[in-house]
């Protein structure tokens, strides 16, 4: 699994590398970003809950 930011749609909140910054931190332009690589299987969870709790949707997993 993979995840990625629309960096046009980031509001640069926090609320992703506050719940999973495993996979999300902020840059910055204070947008966040997510990691290259696949998401670890141990931090899932907490990458699908940043990405539903995000306020403007701007987070995709997929499932590659």
């Amino acid at each position: 699994m993979k995840a990625r930011v629309d960096k046009d749609t980031c509001i640069g909140c926090g609320l992703c590398p506050a719940t999973c910054p495993e996979v999300f931190s902020l840059e910055d332009d204070g947008l966040a970003v997510a990691i290259e690589g696949d998401i670890p299987e141990d931090v899932t969870e907490e990458a699908e809950a940043a990405r539903d709790g995000c306020p403007v949707s701007a987070i995709d997993i997929d499932e590659d």
